[in-house]
């Protein structure tokens, strides 16, 4: 089974070398029981460990199974080890979160083979703990310890088991036990290799070597073997998804971080707290967006506003436009200019109102009958007056919702007299809300027909503004250029003041400019919450490297059993990841709670899209595999033999 020739290994420690193998050569025959016994620095452990695979010579030959297996890669020995080999060591390295039968089906994570789902079960009978399956670790004595770590290293039906001082740590009574169980499998076939430092254990196997100083002493057979060949049962490797090997790894890291609740949950602090900003700041901003947009949509779309300019005197920029509008003048751009689709003229000023014993002061404005479609401003109740009624002059009006509230209360005002600076004017309609619009509240408002504001109330025969609507947003600029060329023209403005004569507002630019500033302002606040993000992953790294350390021994005993480079890698990964996603799950939460109680306490508008809950839980699972790579793949590079050997 076994042909080692002339094979050497040597420690460099610093610029000494220890050797300690020196051309050790060696035949293991398969089925045989064999005893390596030494005094400490003899180099019987170095020899059982490359033996086992665990560590590889300087130089020399090693044949098992007649194939060399000396310049065979990391993953290769771990393939062999696995499918070969079983160890029992003399700390036992059973993993403390896992119970008996977990810790014994162990191997099978990285075999895939097909024993049946019952031979834990049945391996803990033949060691005697059939009642204990489901103990962990520290419920067990040494001697049921190292019972267990029999039955783990029979859970792939290996050909040879490599014990380690399996009874260095135990009573008389235990210590007897393992021997007669090590018995028992050598006479079912199966090849013993026992390291010891003890006479008396040395003398229960077959064969007993001897060593000193880095080379055998002495190999001396103590009793013959049978050496006929027992048949062994060909396991199948079972055929497994990429996706059901990481649910495997996602149960252990799920064990692994409930072990350690208190650290788990700090590591998951800076993700927390990150996702829940992002998912906050992100329904403020769709909130806040959603706000902007209806208040926006109230300034009209395609809309211009014609104003009168400001008039200069020597030097000095007074108020009042230089040229006063008119109706008419509205009517002319609309005739010249063909990408007018609509004019809107308006008048603006302050009234007294007055309903039974109740007085009020607010701002009238007087529009056209077209104004509530020009401005996408409709009523809530009643109706907008029509264009007869602005050409009759009728006393109606419509009014906001901050008037209904201080003059009627919960009583509908459809129908209801109120006087306006002492004139008497029926209400028709109630405009519906309208949200923002800086230092004045926009809902206190009386709306009435153009012509009834001008002559009957404000006493005025200009206009303040004209609306303008344009066909298309690309006809905009042409038609603000040419609306003012013509106004100029029309009013004959001398040359010293064209510049100031008429302002025009185009509502394009000023909506396009609120939108901007609030998708900047939701991009710093979302920066601000992805550096906490950020954070939270270099302290998932810090903990993940943390982990790494502590469990260094674990690392080696997942190798030792057959563990991969890459199924090291993805353990710690997962571990790394479910980590962030239930820090994102958790920061979602939060998140929820915190904009529910701004709306309800502040009564801002939050709304939380399916999007950005998505968004923050796939950035948070991404925190995770970035922060975790490098914890993992250090794991994944440890030596088995230096991992094992980790204080």
């Amino acid at each position: 089974m076994i042909n080692i020739k002339n094979i050497r290994k040597i420690y460099k420690m610093g610029d000494n070398e220890v050797h300690a193998l020196r051309d050790v050569s060696l035949e293991i025959e398969d089925g045989d029981f064999v005893a390596i016994m030494g005094p400490s620095g003899s180099g019987k452990s170095t020899l059982a460990h490359i033996l086992g695979l665990l560590d590889i010579p300087s130089s020399g030959s090693y044949l098992l199974n007649g194939s060399e297996i000396s310049s065979l890669s990391e993953d290769e020995l771990a393939i062999l080890r696995r499918d070969e080999i079983g160890f029992i060591f003399q700390q036992f390295n059973l993993l403390p979160r896992m119970s008996a039968l977990e810790n014994i089906e162990l191997p099978l994570l990285y075999s895939k083979k097909n024993v049946g789902g019952d031979r834990a079960q049945k391996l803990l009978e033949l060691v005697h703990l059939e009642t204990r399956g489901g103990h962990r670790p520290n419920e067990l004595s040494g001697g049921q310890q190292q019972r267990v770590a029999i039955a783990r290293s029979l859970i792939n039906k290996p050909r040879m088991i490599l014990a380690d001082e399996p009874t260095g740590n135990l009573d008389s009574q235990s210590e007897k036990e393992i021997l007669e169980a090590l018995k028992a499998l050598n006479r079912e076939g199966i090849t013993i290799v026992m390291v010891t430092h003890e006479d008396d254990i040395g003398k229960q196997a077959n064969r007993l070597i001897r060593m000193r100083d880095g080379v055998i002493v002495s190999d001396e057979r103590l009793r013959e073997f049978n050496k006929s060949k027992i048949a062994r049962e060909d396991l199948s490797a079972q055929k497994t998804s990429f996706l059901s090997d990481l649910f495997d790894y996602f149960k252990q890291g799920q064990k692994t971080l409930a072990a350690n609740k208190i650290r788990s949950a700090l590591s998951m602090l800076g993700i927390l707290i990150g996702v829940a900003a992002v998912v906050a700041i992100l329904a403020l901003g769709q909130g806040a967006q959603q706000s902007m947009e209806e208040q926006l949509s109230t300034l009209g779309s395609n809309l211009l506003v014609l104003r009168p300019g400001n008039r200069k005197s020597a030097g000095v920029t007074q108020e009042g436009g230089a040229e006063k509008l008119y109706v008419e003048d509205g009517e002319f751009l609309k005739a010249k200019i063909k990408s007018i689709k609509e004019i809107s003229p308006n008048v603006e000023g302050r009234a007294q109102l007055g309903f039974g014993n109740k007085n009020w002061t607010s701002v009238v404005s007087g529009v056209r009958a077209n104004y509530s479609e020009v401005r996408n401003w409709q009523p809530l109740l009643g109706r907008f007056f029509t264009e007869e009624e602005d050409r009759t002059r009728s006393r109606v009006c419509l009014i906001g919702l901050t008037i209904m509230k201080e003059l009627f209360k919960n009583k509908n005002p459809i129908g209801e007299i109120i006087k306006i600076n002492k004139i008497s004017f029926q209400v028709i309609g109630v405009m519906s809300e309208k949200s923002g619009g800086g230092w004045r509240d926009q809902n206190d408002v009386i709306v009435l027909p153009l012509q009834t504001a001008m002559r009957r109330l404000l006493g005025k025969d200009s206009v303040d503004s004209i609306d303008i609507v344009i066909n298309s947003m690309d006809e905009i600029p042409e038609a603000e250029s040419r609306i003012v060329d013509l106004l100029i023209e029309r009013k004959k403005v001398a040359e010293s003041q064209k510049q100031n004569a008429f302002q025009v507002m185009n509502m394009a630019d000023i909506q396009k400019m609120i939108t901007q500033t609030n998708e900047t302002m939701s991009m710093l606040l979302t920066s601000v919450a992805a550096i906490s993000l950020l954070v939270g992953g270099i302290g998932i790294m810090n903990i993940m490297l943390v982990s790494v350390t502590e469990r260094t021994k674990e690392i080696g005993l997942r190798k030792a059993i057959g563990a991969k480079k890459i199924d090291i890698l993805l353990q710690f990964l997962t571990e790394s990841i479910v980590l962030s996603a239930f820090g994102g799950i958790a920061g979602i939460l939060l998140g929820w709670f915190i904009t529910t109680v701004l709306s309800l306490l502040a009564g801002w508008n939050t709304t939380i899209s399916p999007a950005s809950v998505i968004l923050s839980f796939l950035f948070s699972s991404f925190i995770g595999v970035v922060f975790g790579i490098y914890p993992a793949t250090r794991a994944s590079k440890l030596h088995p033999i230096d991992a094992l050997r980790y204080e």
